[in-house]
C-alpha cells in the first residue's frame, strides 16, 4: 500500500494538476520508499515540465543511480549540472558533479584484475 503522501499527491494528479513540483514530489515520496522505477517516471516528467529544475535532475540521477541505470544517470547529472550552473545554482551543480564522478568510477572498466 503506497504511503499516505503518495496517496494524497496521486490524487491531486489525478485531479488535473499535474505540474513539475507534484511530479518532484511524487519522485521524492517513491525514493523514500524504495520504488526507484516509479520515481524515475516521475521526475522524467518533472523536468519535461520544467527543464530548468535543478533539483528535479539531480533527485533524477539519484533515481536512476538506485535503479541500477547508471549511464543514464550519469546524462541526468550532466544536463543537471548546465541546468544549475545556467541558474547559479553553485550548491546543486557541485552536488552533481560529485556523483558524476562516482558513477563514473563504478563505470571505468576493470585494469589489472584476473
Amino acid at each position: 500500500m503506497p504511503s499516505a503522501a503518495i496517496q494524497t499527491l496521486s490524487k491531486m494528479l489525478e485531479a488535473g494538476k499535474d505540474n513539475a513540483l507534484l511530479r518532484f514530489s511524487l519522485g521524492s515520496e517513491y525514493l523514500k520508499v524504495g520504488e526507484a522505477e516509479n520515481a524515475v517516471s516521475h521526475l522524467r516528467r518533472a523536468v519535461e515540465h520544467d527543464p530548468g529544475y535543478s533539483a528535479a535532475w539531480k533527485l533524477l540521477g539519484k533515481a536512476l543511480t538506485e535503479a541500477g541505470r547508471l549511464k543514464e544517470a550519469l546524462e541526468a547529472y550532466r544536463r543537471g549540472i548546465e541546468v544549475a550552473e545556467k541558474k547559479g545554482d553553485k550548491q546543486a551543480a557541485k552536488e552533481m558533479e560529485v556523483f558524476s564522478r562516482r558513477l563514473r568510477k563504478e563505470l571505468e572498466p576493470r585494469t589489472g584484475e584476473g
